[in-house]
């Protein structure tokens, strides 16, 4: 699958599933935009792709939560490269607690870094879309878009939330091109689980291997991890697909943790 020089906006990729992402897209012949709300990380990503894709990627300073940041990033882009094809709204953290015990504040943080900045950010790309005839909008969603688990209400709640923006965005976008999917994956380890490891051990009083053996890996059917490379070929499949086939849908990548 190529991208044949499209740009995509990448959000929270310095790290983990974002930059993974970031990667695939530039070796298949994309250009990058690493948003971050760490410039440097963000620029030391975009250096590390460019020594192996010349001029494939570039570093914007964005805080999702924020309009004027995720307009000026997107104004950025556009300035270097013309216009944003591809949308991967993929920031996100994750805070665990009881529904009891859950701080209003850390909901609130929650549900504006998902699904805030999916939305502003959609909303902040999709002229350029519009006005360029197409494009393609990809939240990075969950199993928990689909399931619920417990200690998450916040994020159970937003990863739900982005099926529905996702559907709307399709609604719409759709007479004008812009076709919108959500992408579920199941574990993946990278710093945002391995945090939630030592904290729901803690929450569940289980020892931290069971919560790796049983909590996150016990209903997959082989007890693997998904992995960055795994998502990075959905997003590449949901990005390069040539029609508007395939738009409002959701596909889960999880080792059968989740099926539907």
């Amino acid at each position: 699958m190529e991208l044949n020089n499209t740009v995509s906006l990448i959000t929270g990729a310095a790290s983990g599933i974002g930059l993974g992402i970031a990667r695939r897209f530039a070796a298949a012949n994309g250009r990058v935009a690493i948003a971050d709300l760490r410039l440097d990380a963000a620029q030391a990503a975009a250096d590390a792709i460019n020594a192996d894709h010349p001029g494939a990627a570039m570093a914007v300073a964005m805080d999702v939560t924020d309009e004027a940041q995720v307009n000026a990033g997107v104004a950025a882009v556009v300035d270097a490269w013309g216009t944003v094809d591809i949308l991967i709204s993929n920031a996100g953290i994750q805070i665990v607690n009881p529904v009891e015990n859950y701080a209003f504040a850390d909901w609130k943080k929650m549900l504006a870094i998902h699904l805030d900045g999916a939305f502003l950010t959609s909303k902040a790309v999709l002229p350029h879309m519009y006005a360029n005839g197409g494009g393609t909008v990809l939240f990075m969603g969950s199993v928990h878009s689909k399931e619920a688990s417990p200690l998450k209400s916040a994020y159970v709640t937003a990863k739900h939330g982005l099926l529905g923006l996702s559907r709307v965005i399709a609604k719409e976008g759709g007479p004008k091109g812009v076709r919108s999917n959500v992408i579920c994956p199941g574990f993946v380890r990278t710093p945002l689980v391995e945090k939630q490891i030592p904290e729901q051990a803690r929450e569940l009083g289980i020892s931290e291997d069971d919560v790796v053996k049983k909590v996150m890996l016990g209903q997959t059917v082989d007890g693997e991890f998904t992995t960055v490379e795994d998502i990075a070929e959905v997003a590449l499949f949901f990005a390069a697909f040539p029609t508007s086939a395939l738009t409002g849908q959701s596909l889960t990548a999880s080792h059968g943790w989740s099926m539907s």
